[in-house]
Parts: C-alpha cells; sequence; structure tokens
C-alpha cells in the first residue's frame, strides 16, 4: 500500500465519475441528470446493499463479531456527537453546534458503499453484517443533537418550538434510508434462510447493475458537492478547517475501538469509514424540522462540500493505513 493506494482509489471508476460531474458545475457545462433519477438510484443502491447485507447476516449468524460491533457501533454514534458539540461550542451558538454535531455523529451510505468497493477492488474480504451498523448508525446522533438543544439551548428560545417526542422518533428511526435498508436487510436474511435459490433470481439487480449504478450515482453527487463547495465561503474558516479534522479524528478514535474489537481489516475499514462519515440527507432533514435557528449552510456545505469528497477521494486510503497500522493482518 502507499501511493498506490492513493492513485488506485483516484483512479476507480466510481471517483473519476465523482471528477467528471464536479468538473462539469466547475465548466459551467450544460450537463444536468434528471432529478427523479438520483433518488431512484439512491434508493436502489440502499436495497442492494441490504438485501446481500441481510444474506451475509444469515450466514455469520449474530455471536461474536456480529452483536458487539453492532453495539460499538451505536454508542460511537452517541459519542461522536458529544465531542463535535464541545469542539463546535467554541464558535458557534448551542443551535448551530448541535446540528453540526448530529451531521457528523450520523453516517454517509454513499461513503460506506465506495469504501466497499474499494475493498473489493484491492480483495480485500469484509462481512455483510456491516451493513446493520450503518442503518442502526443514522438515528442516534439525531436524538443527542435535539436533546444537546433541549438542555442546551436558552429558556428563552428565540423561536418556540414544542419538541414532539413521538415525531422526532419516527423520523429518525423510520425515516426512508433507514426504512430501506433495515426491510432489504431482513428480507436478504429472510430469503437467505428460507429458499437460497431465489438469491440466483435477484442477483442480476443487486449484483451485476451496482457498480454501474454507483458510479451514476457518484456522477450526480460530483455535481451536487461542487456546488456546496462554491457556497462554503459562507461558513468560515473555522468550520472549513473542522470538516477536514473531524473526521480524520473520528477516524482514528474508531480504528482504536475496531482494535478493541478485533476486527478484520475490511470489517475495520467499514466501522472507521462509519465513524468518520457525516450525513447530508437525514440529519438536515431532522434539524431543519426541528431546530429552524440553525443555519442549514453550515451542516449541509461541510458534510457534502468539504467531508464527502475528502472521505471517498484521500479519507478511505488514509484510513485503509491508519487500520493496517493499527491492526495489522494476520499472516
Amino acid at each position: 500500500m502507499g501511493h498506490n493506494l492513493f492513485i488506485q482509489n483516484a483512479l476507480s471508476p466510481p471517483i473519476l465519475f465523482f471528477f467528471l460531474g464536479a468538473i462539469a458545475y466547475a465548466l459551467k457545462s450544460d450537463f444536468e441528470i434528471p432529478a427523479p433519477l438520483p433518488k431512484l438510484f439512491s434508493l436502489y443502491l440502499l436495497l442492494a446493499i441490504g438485501f446481500r447485507g441481510g444474506i451475509e447476516l444469515q450466514k455469520s449468524g449474530f455471536g461474536y463479531p456480529v452483536l458487539p460491533t453492532v453495539i460499538a457501533a451505536i454508542l460511537m454514534s452517541l459519542l461522536i456527537p458529544l465531542i463535535c458539540f464541545l469542539v463546535l461550542r467554541v464558535k458557534f451558538d448551542v443551535f448551530n453546534a448541535a446540528a453540526i454535531s448530529a451531521a457528523y455523529g450520523s453516517i454517509s451510505a454513499v461513503t460506506f458503499i465506495t469504501a466497499e468497493s474499494f475493498l473489493e477492488s484491492q480483495n480485500i474480504p469484509f462481512d455483510g453484517f456491516m451493513v446493520a451498523a450503518l442503518a442502526l448508525m443514522e438515528s442516534p446522533a439525531i436524538i443527542i443533537g435535539l436533546l444537546l438543544v433541549k438542555f442546551g439551548a436558552p429558556k428563552d428560545r428565540p423561536i418556540k418550538r414544542k419538541m414532539k417526542w413521538g415525531s422526532i422518533l419516527h423520523e429518525s428511526m423510520l425515516n426512508g434510508s433507514v426504512y430501506l435498508l433495515l426491510g432489504s436487510l431482513l428480507i436478504g436474511f429472510l430469503t437467505s434462510a428460507i429458499d437460497p435459490s431465489d438469491i440466483k433470481k435477484m442477483e442480476p439487480f443487486t449484483a451485476e447493475l451496482f457498480y454501474g449504478a454507483e458510479c451514476f450515482f457518484l456522477l450526480d453527487m460530483g455535481i451536487v458537492a461542487a456546488q456546496r463547495l462554491a457556497r462554503l465561503n459562507k461558513t468560515g474558516a473555522f468550520l472549513i478547517i473542522f470538516s477536514i479534522l473531524m473526521p480524520i479524528v473520528n477516524a482514528v478514535l474508531g480504528s482504536i475501538v475496531a482494535r478493541f474489537l478485533n476486527l478484520d481489516p475490511g470489517n475495520a475499514l467499514l466501522f472507521v469509514v462509519l465513524c468518520a462519515s457525516a450525513s447530508y440527507l437525514a440529519v438536515p432533514t431532522a434539524m431543519r424540522m426541528t431546530v429552524p435557528e440553525a443555519r442549514p449552510s453550515y451542516y449541509i456545505s461541510t458534510t457534502l462540500g468539504l467531508t464527502f469528497p475528502f472521505n471517498i477521494i484521500i479519507g478511505i486510503p488514509v484510513y485503509m493505513g491508519l487500520v493496517n497500522t493499527m491492526i495489522p493482518s494476520i499472516g
């Protein structure tokens, strides 16, 4: 590994398509993707990784390291927003600090999928049960962010909005991406347990199309990230530095936990990527609904304009090197 790892990652088709989208925006090309297609492809990717993860989960069962890893993932999604909040309070009020912290405590499914493709390109094995960790890490950070607002905001909150915890829990735990991911995971698990022959019928859809769909989706993400990158000058230097350094800090914490769990390198990288990634879909939706005082430009522009491209282009090879240093492979 080393420089070759960066070059191989940067020249992989998903990353090249990401660059293609970003360059189209930078050159003011009239290239565009009709709005329903990225949504359709994002749903497809969640369905496919959920279904495949369920099959692998049925094979591996719920013993070690599945259950400890999933529990550790949930605990990390509770801890990371608290650490981020302490850092962000240096510069931001409670509302913005809590909203940004929730985004960085949650996860990015596309970053996770890109890390899976990276592992496949390096012939490094990983287990499907990590999809369960992916699904279960999205919601706790939203709840922590809202608790930080509830207990940290001034009593005379300018915009009085009573928090309806039923709606908040419903939104955080049953939003579309979590619902589809967990549902597909369950269907994959049941299909593998009851009639494995049906897996073959699904493979042309869930396996053979997957890589191309990922490339197409990253083409759109390149356009969106470039649009957000252009707006970063409004966020200030502190938040720009935070959006790069915090994922690295979270990755180091994740690698320490992965070492403690004695995960294989492939699973360890996925665990680290989950800790280092940030949400730009579920959390912004929840924060806009419940914390209107927070500026969306802060937590959307940084997660989408900087953290996401940093993680998929530079972060994943760096985290792989970190994992190899922390958890040398046996043999």
